[in-house]
């Protein structure tokens, strides 16, 4: 963040890259688990986004280095003479894929449906009073008070066909929690770089080029079809690539790296990734709601360990639950405990568990990487102090509901942070639970004081009085021991040699931008 001044950015991605459809062809695509949804507002994960920036368009997106470029907002900046008012000029000339214009009619109802009940977006855009049409290619967003980074809020913030919307009764997202589906559920209509073809969940999504694609002479677009396919089985999506059933993989096992390094016609591209992965725990109720016991858990996890055997050395262990791209990270922070097994027996029974207790942990086995691996070890952790694990492991569309709803003591997540700043965790993690805000904090943590300093973060414009209001969140969170952090997650893409494609740290792969050697 280079300073909290009111910037204008104008778009001159012209130029970076040379479109040449010589190369054209087909990706085939897979990764562990599939979309949720493909309503654009619906669910706040990482493959559903993945999916859906294939088809929608945010107003501004991340490139594949993760820098900040115009999207459907070709200049961005908050009014002179009102620092509360963020105006956007839209690009011109863009179609949706069924033919229809895009302005700024869209991004307002756009805006306010990812605001709406059901949303998993709305903490994004908590700080906004209301979004305005200033003609048809401006847009004003206002918000309570000053908030230089909203722009940062965005990226993942995909605009909608307010017309398609009303003709088929998609007006709000529908609630992936609570088991609702929509027509957007399944069907789309976006501006985005592809069409959706077909959709079967969980065994195959294709995707067309949009041939009115208002990026086609900016970007390579050199595919022309992807043919996506969740394979939730380690093993099989290895042989898959292999094999050449598959072109590229993003979630490759630790365990496979050299297999398919060494392989003939296949690279591997490794990268750091802005995600922490996490146990979370009961802060109200049960054994859990004694900090002695919280930090008991903390200290008899072996990151180290988990590190060299689990993840073959392809992890960062971490203290907390911010990855280092974040602002508000210090190593300080980062800072881990060794285990002590010892120490945390003596914690247990100072809180009067000195036999331990039962407990489930749920987890995913689809999500993350070696996600249920991770959690095996941690059960085996947990028993040296007394703690009888129960492991719960199931795919993430059952585990992402369950766990959001409140229903586990004890739980695995992972989370990137798309805006790059500590704000984006303290609204969605650490918030109280309220309508708009602490939707992924289940675990019943709640201080009036640290919700008071998270909404102040919206609106604060001095950067050094801001940060320091960041740490103090962050000390607060770590004096409680609300999260038992494990790693930050380090990314490894398997593809075909003659694909030249970044990893993105976000874990996003975008095809406009891929090349073929």
């Amino acid at each position: 963040m280079k300073s909290l001044t009111t910037r204008l950015v104008v778009g001159m991605v012209v130029g970076l890259f040379v479109s040449t459809m010589a190369s054209a062809e087909t990706i085939r695509w897979a990764r562990a688990g599939d979309s949720l949804t493909m309503d654009p507002h619906a669910q706040n994960e990482g493959p559903t986004h993945a999916l859906a920036h294939q088809i929608y368009d945010s107003l501004l997106q991340r490139d594949m280095s993760g820098a900040i470029i115009p999207s459907l907002a070709t200049e961005w900046a908050a009014l002179p003479d009102n620092p509360n008012v963020w105006r956007l000029k839209l690009r011109k000339g863009v179609t949706y894929h069924d033919g229809a214009a895009f302005d700024s009619e869209d991004v307002v109802f756009s805006l306010n449906r990812a605001m709406a009940d059901g949303s998993d977006m709305k903490e994004l855009l908590s700080s906004v009073k209301e979004v305005r049409a200033v003609d048809s290619h401006t847009v004003d967003i206002e918000t309570n008070g000053p908030n230089p980074l909203l722009v940062n809020n965005l990226t993942n913030m995909f605009m909608m066909d307010k017309g398609w919307a009303e003709a088929n009764n998609v007006m709000t997202p529908h609630d992936v929690a609570k088991g609702e589906t929509n027509f957007a559920t399944m069907n789309t209509n976006g501006t985005g770089a592809f069409k959706l073809v077909s959709r079967t969940i969980d065994e195959k999504t294709v995707l067309t080029a949009n041939p009115n694609y208002w990026g086609k002479s900016i970007y390579p677009n050199q595919v022309t079809e992807i043919i996506y396919t969740p394979i939730q089985s380690a093993a099989t999506r290895v042989a898959a690539l292999l094999s050449g059933e598959v072109d590229i993989i993003q979630d490759v096992p630790v365990q496979d790296l050299g297999r398919v390094s060494s392989t003939a016609g296949l690279k591997v591209g490794t990268a750091a990734q802005n995600r922490v992965i996490f146990f979370g725990v009961d802060n109200a109720n049960g054994p859990t709601a004694d900090l002695r016991v919280r930090q008991a858990m903390n200290i008899a996890i072996n990151r180290e360990a988990i590190k060299k055997v689990v993840m073959r050395d392809q992890s960062d262990p971490t203290g907390v639950i911010m990855p280092p791209f974040v602002n508000g990270w210090t190593p300080q922070l980062n800072a881990y405990p060794a285990p002590d097994i010892a120490a945390a027996k003596a914690l247990m029974a100072d809180a009067g568990y000195a036999n331990g207790f039962e407990i489930t942990l749920n987890c995913p086995n689809d999500r993350y990487i070696n996600d249920e691996a991770i959690c095996q070890a941690a059960v085996g952790m947990m028993g040296q102090i007394g703690i009888k694990v129960t492991l719960d492991a199931k795919p993430k569309a059952q585990h992402f509901p369950f766990i959001k709803g409140g229903d586990s003591d004890f739980y695995m997540l992972g989370w990137g942070v798309p805006t790059f700043d500590s704000h984006y965790i303290f609204n969605f993690l650490v918030h109280t639970k309220t309508g708009d805000r602490g939707s992924w904090n289940p675990t019943g943590y709640s201080d009036p004081a640290v919700d008071a300093m998270i909404v102040s973060l919206e609106s604060e414009t001095d950067l050094a009085v801001r940060n320091a209001t960041i740490a103090k969140i962050w000390a607060a969170i770590q004096a409680q021991q609300m999260y038992l952090p494990i790693h930050n997650q380090v990314l490894n893409w398997g593809m075909k040699d003659k694909i030249d494609f970044a990893v993105q740290p976000e874990d996003q792969p975008h095809f406009q931008f891929l090349t073929f050697k």
